[in-house]
């Protein structure tokens, strides 16, 4: 008897349990289903090669950079968009002297102004930057 009492009273914990487990996971897809990341980071690959300073000795950037995104459709609108992107930001690389880039302060600017590349694309054809922060996750100058 007391074996039934246990089963029972163990059937009727489990049914609990699952019941509200059932309703939980209603309520959570009621609320919008999966959660977005709050950020997705897109690479800008390959690595940017590029030469810059002007008359003279030939000087070289290498930078990795990965772009931060606020959700998956703005990510997906950078990867669409990489050729604009990667272009003005060669260009911008190629501008640069010896002495904006020596130093940290330098490197911040230019990180500042990529990212600003970046939006400006987005806005000029998407309406709306969802972009919001670059990163030089490698940088290597050849004097």
């Amino acid at each position: 008897m007391l074996t039934i009492k246990r089963q029972l009273s163990l059937w009727l914990i489990m049914t609990v349990a699952a019941l509200f487990a059932t309703q939980a996971n209603a309520q959570d897809e009621e609320e919008g289903g999966e959660s977005q990341p709050s950020a997705v980071y897109v690479p800008l690959r390959p690595s940017f090669v590029v030469n810059y300073g002007g008359a003279g000795r030939m000087r070289y950037i290498k930078a990795d950079i990965t772009v931060r995104a606020k959700d998956t459709p703005t990510a997906d609108q950078i990867r669409y968009h990489m050729p604009y992107i990667r272009n003005n930001i060669v260009l911008l690389l190629s501008k640069q002297t010896d002495e904006a880039i020596d130093t940290q302060e330098g490197k911040e600017i230019l990180r500042q102004a990529a990212l600003q590349e970046v939006h400006l694309v987005l806005e000029a054809e998407e309406e709306e930057s969802g972009a919001t922060d670059l990163y030089f996750d490698n940088f290597i100058v050849q004097h």
